[in-house]
Protein backbone atom coordinates (compact mmCIF):
# COMPACT_ATOMS: atom_id res chain seq x y z
CA UNK A 1 0.00 0.00 0.00
CA UNK A 2 3.15 2.10 0.78
CA UNK A 3 4.71 1.16 -2.67
CA UNK A 4 1.63 2.47 -4.62
CA UNK A 5 1.59 6.33 -2.71
CA UNK A 6 5.17 6.41 -3.02
CA UNK A 7 4.42 6.03 -6.70
CA UNK A 8 1.69 7.77 -7.20
CA UNK A 9 3.24 10.88 -5.30
CA UNK A 10 6.41 10.02 -7.60
CA UNK A 11 4.23 10.31 -10.74
CA UNK A 12 2.55 13.28 -9.51
CA UNK A 13 5.13 15.20 -8.89
CA UNK A 14 6.93 14.19 -12.69
CA UNK A 15 3.81 15.30 -14.28
CA UNK A 16 3.81 18.69 -12.29
CA UNK A 17 7.55 19.40 -13.19
CA UNK A 18 6.39 18.49 -17.18
CA UNK A 19 3.83 21.24 -17.55
CA UNK A 20 5.56 23.31 -15.53
CA UNK A 21 8.28 22.84 -18.01
CA UNK A 22 5.76 23.22 -20.86
CA UNK A 23 4.27 26.47 -19.24
CA UNK A 24 7.43 28.34 -19.13
CA UNK A 25 7.77 27.36 -22.81
CA UNK A 26 4.68 28.51 -24.06
CA UNK A 27 4.85 31.47 -21.53
CA UNK A 28 8.20 32.64 -23.52
CA UNK A 29 7.05 31.98 -26.96
CA UNK A 30 3.15 33.57 -26.67
CA UNK A 31 4.26 36.35 -24.03
CA UNK A 32 3.03 40.09 -24.79
CA UNK A 33 5.82 42.95 -24.42
CA UNK A 34 3.78 46.23 -23.41
CA UNK A 35 4.95 49.57 -23.61
CA UNK A 36 6.10 51.03 -20.68
CA UNK A 37 5.02 54.17 -21.20
CA UNK A 38 0.89 52.47 -20.42
CA UNK A 39 2.44 51.89 -16.58
CA UNK A 40 3.74 55.96 -17.03
CA UNK A 41 -0.03 57.22 -18.21
CA UNK A 42 -1.51 54.98 -15.59
CA UNK A 43 0.30 56.71 -13.04
CA UNK A 44 -0.21 59.88 -14.02
CA UNK A 45 -4.18 59.48 -13.52
CA UNK A 46 -6.10 59.95 -10.69
CA UNK A 47 -7.10 56.01 -10.45
CA UNK A 48 -10.54 56.56 -9.44
CA UNK A 49 -11.57 53.96 -12.05
CA UNK A 50 -14.85 56.34 -12.68
CA UNK A 51 -15.48 55.64 -15.64
CA UNK A 52 -16.23 59.49 -16.89
CA UNK A 53 -13.14 59.10 -19.43
CA UNK A 54 -15.71 56.26 -20.63
CA UNK A 55 -13.41 53.47 -20.48
CA UNK A 56 -13.70 50.75 -18.20
CA UNK A 57 -10.44 51.71 -15.89
CA UNK A 58 -7.24 53.79 -16.00
CA UNK A 59 -5.92 50.95 -17.54
CA UNK A 60 -7.91 50.43 -20.66
CA UNK A 61 -7.57 54.63 -20.95
CA UNK A 62 -3.73 54.53 -20.60
CA UNK A 63 -3.61 51.92 -23.10
CA UNK A 64 -5.90 54.00 -25.28
CA UNK A 65 -3.39 57.20 -25.01
CA UNK A 66 -0.37 55.48 -25.48
CA UNK A 67 -2.11 53.82 -28.95
CA UNK A 68 -3.25 57.25 -29.77
CA UNK A 69 0.93 58.65 -29.50
CA UNK A 70 1.90 55.06 -31.41
CA UNK A 71 -0.48 56.32 -34.57
CA UNK A 72 0.86 59.77 -34.15
CA UNK A 73 -2.47 61.29 -33.68
CA UNK A 74 -3.62 63.96 -30.97
CA UNK A 75 -5.30 63.42 -27.73
CA UNK A 76 -8.37 65.06 -29.23
CA UNK A 77 -11.13 62.72 -27.27
CA UNK A 78 -9.14 61.15 -24.99
CA UNK A 79 -10.20 62.82 -21.90
CA UNK A 80 -10.00 62.13 -18.12
CA UNK A 81 -11.95 64.69 -15.83
CA UNK A 82 -10.32 63.58 -12.95
CA UNK A 83 -6.56 63.89 -13.99
CA UNK A 84 -4.37 66.98 -15.49
CA UNK A 85 -4.89 66.07 -18.84
CA UNK A 86 -1.77 68.06 -19.61
CA UNK A 87 0.80 65.86 -17.78
CA UNK A 88 0.12 62.72 -19.96
CA UNK A 89 0.45 64.69 -23.09
CA UNK A 90 3.65 65.72 -21.78
CA UNK A 91 4.51 62.43 -21.05
CA UNK A 92 3.55 61.44 -24.68
CA UNK A 93 4.98 64.07 -26.90
CA UNK A 94 1.28 65.01 -27.98
CA UNK A 95 -0.52 67.95 -27.85
CA UNK A 96 -3.90 67.97 -25.76
CA UNK A 97 -7.13 70.43 -26.41
CA UNK A 98 -8.16 71.23 -22.50
CA UNK A 99 -11.62 70.49 -22.16
CA UNK A 100 -14.18 72.33 -20.99
CA UNK A 101 -14.74 71.90 -16.92
CA UNK A 102 -17.59 69.58 -15.95
CA UNK A 103 -19.65 69.69 -12.68
CA UNK A 104 -22.56 67.37 -11.51
CA UNK A 105 -25.84 69.64 -10.83
CA UNK A 106 -29.39 68.05 -8.91
CA UNK A 107 -32.07 68.57 -11.26
CA UNK A 108 -34.48 68.27 -8.35
CA UNK A 109 -35.61 70.73 -5.65
CA UNK A 110 -38.35 68.42 -4.13
CA UNK A 111 -36.48 69.20 -0.21
CA UNK A 112 -38.61 67.90 2.48
CA UNK A 113 -39.84 71.56 2.75
CA UNK A 114 -41.11 71.77 -0.84
CA UNK A 115 -42.38 67.75 -1.14
CA UNK A 116 -43.67 66.34 2.08
CA UNK A 117 -43.57 63.17 2.18
CA UNK A 118 -46.90 61.32 2.20
CA UNK A 119 -45.63 57.77 3.06
CA UNK A 120 -42.68 56.14 4.68
CA UNK A 121 -40.41 53.74 3.14
CA UNK A 122 -39.07 51.13 4.94
CA UNK A 123 -36.78 48.81 3.11
CA UNK A 124 -33.13 48.64 1.23
CA UNK A 125 -31.84 52.23 1.59
CA UNK A 126 -30.83 51.53 -2.37
CA UNK A 127 -32.28 53.87 -4.47
CA UNK A 128 -32.14 51.56 -7.55
CA UNK A 129 -34.38 49.13 -5.26
CA UNK A 130 -36.50 51.64 -4.08
CA UNK A 131 -37.04 53.11 -7.25
CA UNK A 132 -38.58 49.69 -8.78
CA UNK A 133 -41.08 49.68 -5.76
CA UNK A 134 -42.77 52.97 -5.64
CA UNK A 135 -42.94 56.78 -6.89
CA UNK A 136 -41.40 57.62 -3.47
CA UNK A 137 -42.41 59.28 -0.29
CA UNK A 138 -43.04 62.71 -1.76
CA UNK A 139 -45.31 61.00 -4.28
CA UNK A 140 -43.07 62.60 -7.47
CA UNK A 141 -42.32 59.14 -9.68
CA UNK A 142 -39.25 61.72 -11.56
CA UNK A 143 -37.55 62.81 -8.23
CA UNK A 144 -34.83 62.16 -6.01
CA UNK A 145 -35.45 59.28 -3.51
CA UNK A 146 -32.41 60.58 -1.39
CA UNK A 147 -31.18 56.89 -0.32
CA UNK A 148 -27.76 58.17 -1.73
CA UNK A 149 -26.50 55.54 -4.31
CA UNK A 150 -25.22 58.67 -5.74
CA UNK A 151 -22.82 59.21 -3.12
CA UNK A 152 -21.83 55.62 -2.49
CA UNK A 153 -20.56 55.54 -5.74
CA UNK A 154 -18.47 58.98 -5.97
CA UNK A 155 -15.30 58.44 -5.76
CA UNK A 156 -13.94 62.13 -4.92
CA UNK A 157 -16.22 62.57 -1.91
CA UNK A 158 -18.15 64.98 -3.52
CA UNK A 159 -21.50 64.17 -2.69
CA UNK A 160 -23.35 63.79 0.36
CA UNK A 161 -27.12 64.23 1.67
CA UNK A 162 -28.21 67.37 3.50
CA UNK A 163 -30.19 66.08 6.28
CA UNK A 164 -32.47 68.80 6.32
CA UNK A 165 -33.54 68.92 2.33
CA UNK A 166 -32.92 65.32 2.27
CA UNK A 167 -31.47 66.43 -1.14
CA UNK A 168 -27.48 65.16 -2.61
CA UNK A 169 -25.44 68.25 -2.49
CA UNK A 170 -22.55 68.46 -4.83
CA UNK A 171 -19.05 70.34 -3.78
CA UNK A 172 -18.27 72.23 -6.09
CA UNK A 173 -14.34 72.19 -5.54
CA UNK A 174 -14.38 68.44 -5.67
CA UNK A 175 -16.64 67.47 -8.01
CA UNK A 176 -14.47 66.63 -11.23
CA UNK A 177 -17.54 65.44 -13.70
CA UNK A 178 -16.95 62.23 -13.86
CA UNK A 179 -20.06 60.93 -14.44
CA UNK A 180 -20.35 58.40 -12.28
CA UNK A 181 -23.08 59.40 -10.00
CA UNK A 182 -25.17 60.56 -12.67
CA UNK A 183 -25.20 57.21 -14.27
CA UNK A 184 -26.15 55.36 -10.68
CA UNK A 185 -29.00 57.23 -10.80
CA UNK A 186 -31.88 55.42 -11.46
CA UNK A 187 -34.08 58.33 -12.45
CA UNK A 188 -31.34 60.47 -14.11
CA UNK A 189 -31.95 63.19 -11.65
CA UNK A 190 -28.16 64.34 -11.90
CA UNK A 191 -26.85 65.85 -14.46
CA UNK A 192 -23.27 66.62 -16.09
CA UNK A 193 -23.27 70.09 -16.92
CA UNK A 194 -20.83 72.41 -17.92
CA UNK A 195 -19.87 74.44 -15.09
CA UNK A 196 -20.32 77.92 -17.02
CA UNK A 197 -18.03 81.11 -17.35
CA UNK A 198 -17.20 82.06 -13.46
CA UNK A 199 -18.27 78.96 -12.60
CA UNK A 200 -22.05 80.07 -12.86
CA UNK A 201 -25.13 78.02 -14.19
CA UNK A 202 -28.80 78.09 -14.75
CA UNK A 203 -30.87 74.87 -14.99
CA UNK A 204 -34.22 73.68 -14.29
CA UNK A 205 -34.12 72.41 -10.98
CA UNK A 206 -37.13 69.45 -11.76
CA UNK A 207 -37.11 66.02 -13.66
CA UNK A 208 -41.01 65.67 -13.30
CA UNK A 209 -42.13 65.04 -16.80
CA UNK A 210 -46.05 64.80 -15.44
CA UNK A 211 -48.43 67.47 -16.65
CA UNK A 212 -48.71 70.38 -14.48
CA UNK A 213 -51.99 69.51 -12.13
CA UNK A 214 -50.11 66.29 -10.78
CA UNK A 215 -46.95 68.19 -10.53
CA UNK A 216 -48.09 70.82 -8.46
CA UNK A 217 -49.66 68.14 -5.91
CA UNK A 218 -46.37 66.82 -5.20
CA UNK A 219 -44.30 69.38 -4.85
CA UNK A 220 -44.64 73.25 -4.32
CA UNK A 221 -41.48 73.90 -6.83
CA UNK A 222 -42.08 71.35 -9.68
CA UNK A 223 -42.27 72.70 -13.19
CA UNK A 224 -45.71 72.51 -14.86
CA UNK A 225 -45.01 73.06 -18.42
CA UNK A 226 -46.08 76.61 -18.84
CA UNK A 227 -43.32 77.46 -21.13
CA UNK A 228 -43.17 81.23 -19.84
CA UNK A 229 -39.18 80.57 -19.51
CA UNK A 230 -39.60 78.75 -23.16
CA UNK A 231 -40.98 82.03 -24.84
CA UNK A 232 -38.63 84.42 -22.81
CA UNK A 233 -35.22 83.29 -23.79
CA UNK A 234 -33.87 85.18 -26.50
CA UNK A 235 -31.27 83.01 -27.23
CA UNK A 236 -33.38 79.90 -27.78
CA UNK A 237 -31.84 77.97 -25.25
CA UNK A 238 -34.94 76.39 -23.48
CA UNK A 239 -36.52 73.70 -25.02
CA UNK A 240 -39.94 72.10 -23.87
CA UNK A 241 -39.42 68.26 -23.36
CA UNK A 242 -43.20 67.25 -23.23
CA UNK A 243 -44.36 69.35 -19.66
CA UNK A 244 -41.08 69.46 -18.74
CA UNK A 245 -38.22 72.82 -19.66
CA UNK A 246 -35.09 72.02 -20.23
CA UNK A 247 -31.89 74.26 -20.95
CA UNK A 248 -29.61 73.60 -22.99
CA UNK A 249 -26.13 74.69 -21.08
CA UNK A 250 -23.97 75.11 -24.52
CA UNK A 251 -26.85 77.98 -25.98
CA UNK A 252 -27.41 79.59 -22.57
CA UNK A 253 -26.03 82.75 -22.64
CA UNK A 254 -26.84 83.30 -18.76
CA UNK A 255 -29.52 86.18 -19.36
CA UNK A 256 -31.70 84.67 -16.27
CA UNK A 257 -34.64 86.26 -17.93
CA UNK A 258 -36.46 82.74 -17.50
CA UNK A 259 -35.47 82.53 -13.68
CA UNK A 260 -37.71 85.85 -13.41
CA UNK A 261 -40.39 84.63 -16.05
CA UNK A 262 -40.46 80.94 -14.06
CA UNK A 263 -43.52 81.55 -11.40
CA UNK A 264 -42.53 78.22 -9.51
CA UNK A 265 -39.06 78.81 -8.70
CA UNK A 266 -38.02 76.02 -10.84
CA UNK A 267 -35.12 77.27 -12.49
CA UNK A 268 -31.83 77.87 -10.85
CA UNK A 269 -29.42 80.36 -10.77
CA UNK A 270 -25.91 79.47 -9.06
CA UNK A 271 -23.08 81.71 -8.00
CA UNK A 272 -24.09 85.11 -9.51
CA UNK A 273 -24.00 88.00 -8.06
CA UNK A 274 -27.02 89.38 -6.09
CA UNK A 275 -29.98 90.92 -8.50
CA UNK A 276 -30.19 95.04 -7.73
CA UNK A 277 -33.65 95.88 -6.17
CA UNK A 278 -35.74 97.26 -9.09
CA UNK A 279 -36.39 100.91 -8.26
CA UNK A 280 -39.65 101.67 -8.77
CA UNK A 281 -41.69 104.18 -10.89
CA UNK A 282 -43.23 106.88 -8.44
CA UNK A 283 -47.10 106.86 -9.27
CA UNK A 284 -47.66 110.11 -10.02
CA UNK A 285 -44.86 110.01 -12.60
CA UNK A 286 -46.51 106.83 -14.30
CA UNK A 287 -49.68 108.92 -14.55
CA UNK A 288 -48.89 112.22 -15.16
CA UNK A 289 -50.08 113.12 -19.08
CA UNK A 290 -48.00 115.76 -21.38
CA UNK A 291 -50.34 118.91 -21.57
CA UNK A 292 -50.86 119.80 -25.02
CA UNK A 293 -51.79 123.30 -25.81
CA UNK A 294 -54.22 123.62 -28.98
CA UNK A 295 -52.88 125.54 -31.72
CA UNK A 296 -54.72 129.33 -31.97
CA UNK A 297 -56.56 129.77 -35.20
CA UNK A 298 -55.59 132.80 -37.43
CA UNK A 299 -57.94 134.58 -39.12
Amino acid sequence: MSNILLWSLVILGILGGVAAVILFFVAKKFKVEENPLIDEVESALAGANCGGCGFAGCRNFAEACVKAAAEKRSLSGLNCPSSDMSKVAGLLGLTVTVAEPMIAVVRCNGTCENAPSKVHYEGADICGFANTLYAGENGCPNGCLGLGDCVKKCQFDALHINAETGLPEVDEDKCVGCGACAKTCPRGVIEIRAKGKNNRRVYVACNNIEKGAIAMKNCKVSCIGCQKCFKTCPFEAIEMRGSLAYIDFTKCKQCRKCVEACPRGSIHEVNFPPRKPKVETPAEEKTAEKIVQPNESKE
